[in-house]
């Protein structure tokens, strides 16, 4: 079977001071790289007090470049920032090589991963709201953009670069209103799912730590063969489409369960702004299930990306509960529980029960154990907590039907009228 040939790539990067993160954002811009195809031959590093305004690095350090482009032929040079208009094109000036962006990485990776309508839109106006500064001068260096084996012309293609200024404003405006009728109907769900009184549960990570996966495992164990699974792989934002699936427990309580985009440090504001409606559904949830790659050397500084990312949206108050999961891939024990968070493994299935567990302390608190009498002739009550009610014990007696029941307080209230609470009289 024949290879691709994935492009070589130079990695550049600014190390400013008290940042303590830079080797780490350094290693995620290599995994970037490798998700768009291209293979990091090498690297450069500066420690400075402040960006070069005109090549974002020194002069030396532009010389020095120069020469580790050299090594490799057709080299892409990235850097580990967004850059300027001018900062990109002074840095093809004097390289002579085609040079992007984290950003445009980002982008490209969203661009490729995009499945539904939805998220292709969202990421056409991220990309083109990107580009639309960076036109005046530059149409030669954002058309190589999409060119070379790991950065093929992905979703807006050279055709849309070589649009002039206006007709690049009015695609994003009707891109914008198309996607804003998407945002309405999705509302109108949402205000359907609180009508109905039945919990959200969003599942919140970074991206890759196994959150559909967890959603799978899920959707397995409580509807087994029902073919309601999302996609699921080992890759860097595999998810971009949000995906609800309502998760329906052998006592009859139920949640809807979300499975969200994944973060990344320094997510590209463009981005953010374009899926801001997609990860609202965030926001507005009742409890968030924050999923950790526990084995990943770096999970302490995803944890801390994934939370920065929810203050950002305004998330931060949630009540939310750790999944640290592939634990299997670690010497953890597994599954474990301490207070609010859970060591489980997705994969193995091991954990779930547990999860379950602390899903219901977090979002079932509302619910009430009663022993009532329906009379005959109300017996659409008696359906209903069939069906809404977790049912432990029934009898029929000369004055109606005996229910020994678990229920939400609110469906307790709203039936009050129609039955005797035997649990009073006792």
């Amino acid at each position: 079977m024949e290879q691709t040939l994935r492009q070589p790539a130079v990695i550049v990067g600014v190390q400013l001071q008290n940042d303590l993160h830079f080797d780490y954002s350094m290693d995620e811009l290599r995994n970037l790289a490798a998700a768009c195809n291209l293979e990091v031959v090498a690297e450069l590093t500066q420690k400075a007090a402040k960006i070069n305004s005109a090549h974002y690095i020194g002069s030396g350090k532009i010389a020095e470049l120069a020469q580790l482009a050299e090594t490799a032929e057709d080299a892409v040079i990235i850097f580990n920032d967004e850059l300027t208009p001018s900062q990109i094109r002074n840095l093809e000036s004097s390289l002579d090589r085609t040079v992007i962006d984290r950003t445009i990485l980002i982008l490209n990776i969203f661009a490729e991963r995009a499945q539904t309508k939805e998220a292709q839109l969202q990421v056409e106006v991220a990309r083109l709201q990107y580009m639309l500064p960076r036109l005046s001068g530059m149409r030669e260096s954002l058309g190589r953009q999409g060119g070379g084996a790991g950065l093929k012309n992905r979703g807006t293609g050279e055709t849309k670069l070589e649009l002039d200024r206006r007709r690049i404003e009015e695609r994003i405006y009707a891109l914008q209103t198309e996607l804003q009728s998407m945002v309405a109907r999705r509302q109108i769900q949402r205000k359907q799912r609180h009508k109905n009184e039945v919990p959200v549960i969003c599942l919140v990570g970074y991206t890759n730590s196994g959150k559909s996966s967890l959603m799978n495992v899920m959707i397995e164990t409580y509807h087994p063969g029902s073919g309601k699974q999302v996609f699921a792989k080992d890759m860097l934002f595999a998810t971009l489409e949000t995906s609800v699936r309502s998760i329906r427990l052998p006592d009859q309580k139920s949640f809807l369960l979300t499975d969200t985009v994944g973060f990344v440090s320094q997510l590209p504001h463009h981005l953010v702004k374009a899926f801001r409606s997609t990860l609202e559904e965030v926001t507005e949830a009742d409890l968030l299930i924050h999923v950790v790659d526990v084995s990943d050397p770096q999970h302490k500084q995803h944890m801390e990306v994934t939370e920065e990312t929810l203050k950002a949206l305004g998330a931060e108050g949630i009540k939310t509960i750790y999944a640290y999961n592939k634990a299997d891939l670690t010497d953890l024990a597994y599954p474990d529980i301490q207070k609010d968070a859970i060591w489980l493994s997705a994969k193995q299935g091991k954990g779930i029960e547990e999860l379950t567990g602390l899903i219901r302390k977090a979002v079932f608190n509302d619910y009430v154990q009663r022993e009532i009498l329906v009379p005959y002739d109300r017996g659409s009550v008696v359906s209903y907590f069939n069906e809404h009610a977790n049912v432990l014990g029934v009898s029929y007696e000369e004055e109606g039907t005996r229910l020994k029941l678990e229920c939400r307080l609110a469906d307790y209230e709203r039936f009050r009228d129609d039955f005797v609470d035997v649990t009073l009289e006792d």
